[in-house]
């Protein structure tokens, strides 16, 4: 595995018609061809969160793959706080 610098935390919000467009899914796909650990799960206003731990490098181009994917196409806005990370996942998975 490529050491891609310090581990970061990004917590991203995406809004728009993002849910029932089988966006989790594909971010679920797309996360496991990265070096990231968190979750994506839909919000009860509507938008997508997703938590994700990596290098800023990974999550940077995870957050561009999304943004580039099929149901990005549905994404109006997208919202980047970035974090010191926590440790607290092990895998990438949809949360509820």
């Amino acid at each position: 595995m490529v050491d891609h610098g310090p581990r970061r935390r990004v917590h991203a919000l995406f809004s728009g018609r993002v849910q029932g467009v089988g966006f989790r899914f594909t971010v679920c796909q797309l996360a496991g061809e990265y070096a990231v650990t968190g979750y994506v799960r839909n919000l009860p206003d509507g938008n997508v969160e997703m938590v994700a731990e990596g290098s800023e490098q990974e999550l940077s181009d995870l957050v561009r793959a999304v943004q580039e994917s099929r149901p990005g196409r549905y994404i109006v806005g997208t919202h980047l706080g970035w974090e010191p990370p926590t440790g607290q996942y092990d895998h990438f998975g949809v949360a509820f």
